[in-house]
């Protein structure tokens, strides 16, 4: 089992002077989760290099029994500090592909033509795309073979209005990945807010928020296995 990881290569919180990036626990849960059940892990993003990592996720209040794993594993911290360029990769080469969320990819993989053809060709090729938490959005411009929106139609989820309002970023954000899935015509459930809550909608698998990680992931694992 292969595994593609795409993170995000974005920094700045719109022009508030904060920075941002992936959320660790995004990352940390799932790749615990595909290295346990055995996978191969390739971690890409659009520059290549060390992604930059959300500072508030590494916050106290916000790290988790996999998160210190993921910071004490050596070998992940390298694999992390070196991923390789997003243009490098093909679907050719994995099973699956997954992305973490964080409010980066909201501004880079969303709009990464890179981003969008990979996930496309994913889907050609029959295999499995999860995303979790803000990722879903990174979905907007990504077509069918008939040219209409990938999600139309389809059950997904991903990250709330109101969980984006509780951390205050509702002004900030460039759309809100609630109002954009459904303005492509997506059949957007969710969840209570900060609980997990996973769709499966054929080989499209979306996590609400940080707590529906691992969920996604195992959802993930489960269906490359039938």
């Amino acid at each position: 089992m292969k595994i593609l990881m795409v993170l995000t290569s974005h920094d700045q919180l719109g022009n508030t002077g904060r920075k941002t990036g992936f959320w660790l626990e995004e990352l940390a849960a799932p790749y615990y989760a595909f290295k346990d059940a055995g996978a191969e892990i390739t971690l890409a993003s659009p520059k290549g290099g060390n992604p930059p990592l959300d500072p508030k996720s590494n916050e106290p209040d916000f790290q988790t029994e996999q998160t210190h794993r993921f910071e004490a594993d050596a070998a992940a911290t390298a694999q992390l500090a070196s991923t390789v360029r997003l243009d490098s990769v093909s679907p050719a080469d994995f099973d699956a592909v997954f992305y973490p969320g964080g409010h980066g990819p909201l501004w880079d993989l969303a709009e990464d033509q890179h981003s969008i053809a990979l996930i496309e060709g994913f889907l050609a090729a029959n295999k499995h795309v999860a995303l979790v938490c803000h990722a879903p959005g990174v979905l907007r411009h990504v077509k069918t073979p008939q040219g209409k929106p990938l999600v139309e139609g389809r059950k997904v989820t991903g990250f709330t209005n109101s969980e984006e309002e509780a951390v205050g970023l509702t002004q900030v954000v460039p759309f809100l990945v609630e109002d954009e899935l459904v303005a492509k015509g997506g059949l957007y459930s969710k969840g209570a807010d900060w609980s997990s809550y996973v769709v499966s909608d054929g080989l499209l698998i979306t996590g609400q928020n940080p707590t529906s990680s691992a969920e996604t992931a195992q959802q993930l694992i489960k269906q490359l296995a039938q």
